[in-house]
């Protein structure tokens, strides 16, 4: 099998999908660390998110609240670890890793329980819809480039909507300046009448909402059913995608982008032909997070008080 059987507008379409809960996940960890606060349990939010999502569907038929079940839930998960970590001053990884665990013994029971099943849930249930803009596959050479671009679920154009609401919140108001104030020098923002808790409880929520929202994306917005530990890692994917991406909206698309892109191509690979074991394209993206996380791609700073709990001095 040709090369140009995989390097195609399927691919690019796929690409965009397979970043969609990456990019929207990877958001909400730039807005949790910017406040000041490492969120390691998005993985297991993902999880939760794609589990209500899917159950949310299932009972009322309607993928639409599907949507909002697996925001609610990530809302819920993300607010313990802001009790945990903001108000009890628990270290941030020790809380992420036990959310994560949680999550994991939780939709493994609640599938059993609610839905008798083992390792998937039998039935499917509604989709989102696709949405897409008709007369761009008529537009001479290009055409047929935007129409993959632009048939996607409505969680794909939210999730780039978001990128440009993000970089104007974080960037261009009082709001994100606080934000930034926080996860740099919290006491700083504090003797200035910044109120460091409410800021730092912000950035967490925000991060369970979107990674909820990428959980109900993995489900009812591509696969509408619901397989145990279906997030495959994308929580800790996310975190080196903040990572490469600066802790920036920006950025982090592009390099959700560049991992959406591997996740794809190691799917389009499979089954080729090539003289190459499947498990070493479906490594791709996870020797990309190593190789992020390690520091080998340049050297970046996140914010300076980000993971340390803030102890405001009387």
């Amino acid at each position: 099998m040709s090369l140009g059987s995989v390097f195609n507008l399927t691919l690019l379409h796929q690409s965009i999908v397979q970043a969609t809960p990456l990019l929207l996940t990877a958001l909400g960890g730039v807005f949790s660390e910017r406040s000041g606060t490492v969120n390691i349990a998005l993985e297991g939010i993902i999880m939760i998110g794609a589990f209500f999502g899917y159950a949310g569907t299932y009972y009322t038929g309607n993928p639409w609240i599907g949507v909002i079940w697996a925001m609610v839930a990530g809302l819920l998960v993300s607010l313990i670890h802001a009790i945990v970590t903001t108000t009890y001053k628990v270290d941030h990884i020790v809380s992420g890793i036990a959310l994560n665990l949680l999550a994991q013994g939780l939709t493994g029971y609640l599938l059993v329980a609610l839905f008798q099943s083992q390792g998937s849930a039998r039935e499917f249930v509604a989709q989102l819809p696709t949405i897409t803009i008709p007369f761009l596959k008529a537009i001479p050479v290009i055409g047929p480039v935007l129409n993959a671009v632009f048939s996607q679920g409505p969680l794909v154009y939210l999730a780039f909507l978001l990128v440009l609401v993000g970089w104007f919140l974080l960037e261009r108001t009082v709001f994100g300046l606080r934000f930034t104030s926080v996860g740099e020098a919290p006491q700083v923002a504090d003797s200035l009448g910044v109120r460091v808790e409410p800021i730092q409880y912000a950035g967490v929520l925000i991060s369970g909402l979107l990674a909820g929202a990428a959980g109900a994306q993995l489900t009812i917005g591509t696969m509408p059913r619901f397989v145990y530990l279906m997030s495959g890692g994308r929580g800790y994917i996310a975190l080196a995608a903040v990572i490469l991406g600066k802790w920036k909206p920006v950025g982090v698309m592009w390099s959700s982008l560049l991992f959406g892109f591997f996740f794809s191509l190691a799917d389009n690979l499979q089954g080729t032909g090539f003289a190459i074991p499947n498990e070493i394209f479906l490594m791709l993206p996870f020797i990309l997070t190593i190789v992020v996380v390690s520091g080998l791609i340049g050297h970046t700073e996140g914010p300076a008080h980000s993971g340390k709990p803030y102890i405001k001095e009387l």
